[in-house]
């Protein structure tokens, strides 16, 4: 899967967590959300397997039934 921007298309690089689009300047986090109730998903990793659980409807997706959206992270003012 390519990690494109959502604003210029450009591929993206992945940096301390998350990832950053040089074209545009941006640093975005990779979120899964439910497509029943769309309640953001909780990401489990385990043996090279990715799946994601739905805390709102109780039930564990695969990643092929989530809705993978980047969103841009947000700032932390201090």
């Amino acid at each position: 899967m390519e990690n494109n921007c959502p604003d210029c298309n450009e591929l993206m690089g992945w940096d301390k967590g998350s990832y950053h689009c040089e074209s545009c300047d941006k640093i975005f986090i990779k979120q899964g959300y439910c497509q029943v109730c769309d309640a953001q998903l909780e990401k489990l990793q385990a043996c090279g397997a990715t799946n994601y659980f739905c805390n709102q409807c109780n039930e564990l997706k695969s990643r092929s039934s989530a809705n993978i959206v980047f969103e841009a992270k947000k700032a932390v003012s201090s």
